[in-house]
Parts: C-alpha cells; sequence; structure tokens
C-alpha cells in the first residue's frame, strides 16, 4: 500500500530527530501498553470492550437497524453497494513505535473511504474487526474508535461504522469493509480511459511518502497536541509530511465530484503514482503520457490521491489538477513526457514487505 516502496512496518533506520517535543520510539510503544492498574480488554471482558469502543463512533445517515443483532442494516438508496475493504496488520502495515492508536484507526478509515471515493461513490458506513492482544489497554481500543470518528466525520460525514468484530491476536490486526452509494450514478471504473482523454490528479503526491523516509530515518513529528491532525499554522514541512503518514487526507469529496463531471477512469493512488496510472492504462487498453512535473513523485504512494481521466472538453473539477494525456495504446502502457518509464515504481506487499522484514 506504499508508492514509497516501503509500509510503515518495515524496520526503520534509527538516527537522531529533530525538536524537542518528540515522542521517541520507546514512548510512543508504551502508548499501546496497559499502565500498572489500567484495564485490559481482558479484564475488562469481550461486551464490555466492545461498548467501550462503540459508544465513540459515528452513526451511518443511512442505518436501518444499527448493532446489536447478528447484523446491521444499511440503506441502499438506488438498491446498489459499493463495497470495498482493506486492512492494517502489525509488522508490514504500521508499528507501535511509529503510529498511535488514533493514528491506526484514522488511517484505517481514511484509506477504506478513498476506495469508495475512487468508483465515483459516497461512503455511507464502516464494518470493522479488530484483533487484539488481549493485555492491550481498553484505553487503545478507545483511542483508536476516535482516530475512526474523526477520519468519517472529516471526510465522509454521514458516513458511521455499523458493527464488527472483536477477536485475540497475538498482533494488532484491523480491518475494514466500506460501503457506499452511486446515488443513481454510474461506477466509475478503471477500464473506461480512452484517447484523447485528460490524465488528473486530485490531492497531493508525494508528502506520505517524504514523511516515511523521516520516520525510517528516525524523526517524529514535534506536536501531536490532542491526537488531533495539527493544522496550525507553525507546522513545519517535515512535521506535516510525517502526520500525512500517519493521517492520510484522501480527497474523498472529490470522487463524487469526479463522476458528476463525466470521469471516465479513476483509481486510489496508494502505491505509487506510476503503478496505479499503469494499472488504469492497461485496464483501459491505452497509453497514459504523464507531464515532466510528476518526476519526482512517480514512486509516492499512501497520499490516497485520486487519479482520474476526464474527456477533454470536460471543466476539471476544482480538486483536479492535469497531469498528462491518454494515447491510444502504444508498446508500454505509461510514458513519462512521451518516452517510456523502464520500471514503474510501486509497493507490492508481497514481494516488498517480505524482503524488508526477511
Amino acid at each position: 500500500m506504499v508508492g514509497s516502496g516501503q509500509e510503515c512496518g518495515t524496520r526503520p533506520e534509527r538516527g537522531g530527530g529533530t525538536g524537542s517535543r518528540q515522542e521517541s520510539p520507546a514512548v510512543l510503544a508504551e502508548r499501546w501498553r496497559a499502565a500498572p492498574g489500567e484495564p485490559t480488554v481482558r479484564e475488562l471482558g469481550e461486551i464490555a470492550a466492545i461498548q467501550s469502543f462503540a459508544s465513540v463512533l459515528p452513526v451511518s445517515a443511512e442505518r436501518l437497524l444499527g448493532p446489536g443483532d447478528d447484523a446491521a442494516v444499511i440503506a441502499a438508496p438506488d438498491a446498489r453497494v459499493v463495497a470495498t475493504s482493506d486492512s492494517l496488520i502489525e509488522g508490514p502495515d504500521f508499528r507501535l513505535e511509529l503510529s498511535t492508536p488514533y493514528d491506526l484507526g484514522w488511517k484505517l478509515a481514511a484509506v477504506n473511504l478513498a476506495d469508495v471515493a475512487a468508483m465515483g461513490a459516497r461512503p455511507t458506513a464502516l464494518i470493522v474487526s479488530l484483533g487484539v492482544p488481549p493485555e492491550l489497554p481498553v484505553r487503545a481500543l478507545t483511542e483508536l474508535a476516535e482516530g475512526l470518528r474523526d477520519a468519517c466525520l472529516r471526510f465522509a460525514p454521514g458516513c458511521g461504522v455499523e458493527g464488527g468484530d472483536l477477536a485475540t491476536s497475538p498482533v494488532i490486526t484491523a480491518v475494514a469493509a466500506a460501503l457506499g452509494s452511486l446515488d443513481g450514478r454510474a461506477p466509475v471504473r478503471r477500464s473506461g480511459a480512452r484517447p484523447g482523454d485528460i490524465v488528473a490528479v486530485a490531492g497531493e503526491l508525494g508528502p506520505a511518502a517524504d514523511g516515511l523516509r523521516r520516520l525510517f530515518a528516525g524523526e517524529r513529528p514535534a506536536e501531536r497536541p490532542g491526537e488531533r491532525p495539527d493544522e496550525q499554522a507553525t507546522e513545519s514541512l517535515a512535521d506535516r509530511s510525517m502526520r500525512l503518514q500517519l493521517r492520510p487526507e484522501p480527497p474523498v469529496a472529490a470522487g463524487v465530484l469526479a463522476a458528476v463531471a463525466g470521469a471516465t477512469s479513476m483509481i486510489d493512488v496508494s502505491d505509487g503514482l506510476a503503478l496505479d496510472a499503469a494499472r488504469v492504462a492497461s485496464a483501459s487498453g491505452v497509453t497514459f503520457d504523464l507531464d515532466p512535473a510528476v518526476t519526482d513523485v512517480l514512486g509516492a504512494g499512501e497520499d490516497h490521491a485520486l487519479l482520474a481521466t476526464f474527456p477533454a472538453a470536460t471543466e476539471l473539477p476544482t480538486a483536479f489538477v492535469h497531469i498528462g494525456w491518454v494515447h491510444p495504446r502504444g508498446a508500454e502502457p505509461l510514458l513519462l513526457d512521451g518516452k517510456p518509464i523502464a520500471a514503474a515504481p510501486g509497493w507490492d506487499p508481497f514481494r516488498d514487505a517480505g524482503g524488508a522484514l526477511a
């Protein structure tokens, strides 16, 4: 899932940080451990732990029947449901010494909401299943729920968490399924790009990859006030890039705007701009020719930007920036300024995480 070639779970190099208010890896890891006398999931029990977690979560505007039975019931306004799922696993996807419980909840929501948006849909609900060690403090569960809540409120108001599961696991495993509504529109697929279309992107490319490099080099954000995204004018570029790696800000609302504007194809840029652009071009049977201005971010992922194509006469939605053109299929699915890219940089979890963790 990381376009920079590594996930937060791969082994970071140790180094010096900057700023006097940073939390060390050891301090961050302690936030996942129970202090003396602090209740754990084992002590509280499954039912009470779930109640503590659920009490923080937002409610879906499409809820017909919420948690309490074997399954929830969510309205499907136009008789269709967009469905996706993504997971974050301790080790290959995140590390306790880099991420807080709040970070994990936020990121779990963000990556799933971005996939719904990439179909041109409006997110309506999340189903969240967690596997946690029995000695995890209940506080960490609550903080994770706060991250889920705040990301839903930020990116998809009206989307709530409507059920899931809590199980024991030797490592923390967070899985979410996201549901969405097309509201009468056709889904925007990867296979619809046509020669002559504009290639455009909504959202930033590069900060999350830069943040990952900094985290792996031993840097930490100078402040994490209240675990909320630090949007102070004084936030440094370095701190911002690390924050966006830990808590992505996908342009979820831009997915619907793209669909309404007539987008012919779209994808969530999670594994790297070059790799994901090549995927769309291959699915569509065309060639993408990207502007040389994106050269430095070809391998950048985990910003969860939206890459889309539009007919040439389209007035691009405000969130989108023109970065290339679609041509008839040539020898390669992806070009940069008219020239082939030797190998599209990007993230393959089986290839890259396995080697990095060996």
